[in-house]
């Protein structure tokens, strides 16, 4: 199961240590999402992540950067998953958001993998509380056309169940930055994902 951290729609003190802090720890996936940002800012971003960790960044935004800076991917949220087809795929993986279990059974032929949300109650949006059942994640994993990862309210308590329910791996982001020691808690939901396998 592959574990995937997202950053913060918006600036997190001391962020540009910690996101190298979690790549250096093994982290294989970051999604930048940073939807305010201007394609200046994205360049500032990435510019403080040291080069070896770039093919490791999936962009949600400002995708034109992605051949410029070697990056890993990028991601289409539901209201932009259109824009794949114009994109240059070339050696980028493509990702998408889905909120609606139906949706998994649709082909999705641009797509790597697939998000689906939320699994659990948000920990980082309040109110956002999880939107379907254990028994229906499973029956719509079984018919997904693309490998699909769990994401809201993804903790250290419930990583676990995110396997058993089929999934191809779990993205968090409130569970590291709200935590008080966002390293030891990758490091918890790493040993999990390991023990798991």
């Amino acid at each position: 199961m592959k574990l995937i951290v997202i950053t913060t729609p918006v600036p997190f003190a001391g962020e540009i240590p910690l996101v190298c802090q979690l790549l250096e720890m093994r982290l294989e996936t970051l999604h930048v999402r940073k939807p305010e940002f201007s394609c200046q800012e994205m360049r500032d971003y990435l510019n403080e992540i040291p080069l070896p960790y770039h093919p490791r960044l999936m962009l949600h935004s400002h995708h034109e950067l992605a051949q410029e800076y070697k990056l890993k991917g990028l991601h289409f949220p539901g209201t932009a998953r259109a824009g794949a087809a114009n994109m240059p795929k070339q050696h980028l993986l493509f990702s998408t958001s889905f909120h609606k279990l139906e949706e998994l059974q649709q082909p999705q032929p641009l797509f790597d993998y697939a998000f689906l949300s939320p699994i659990f109650n948000s920990i980082s949006k309040e109110g956002y509380e999880a939107a379907f059942t254990p028994a229906a994640v499973q029956e719509a994993l079984k018919k997904a056309t693309v490998p699909v990862v769990a994401l809201g309210g993804i903790d250290t308590d419930n990583l676990a169940a995110v396997r058993e329910l089929g999934f191809a791996g779990a993205a968090v982001l409130g569970a590291i930055w709200q935590a008080a020691d966002p390293v030891k808690v990758f490091q918890e939901l790493l040993w999990v994902v390991k023990s798991s396998c």
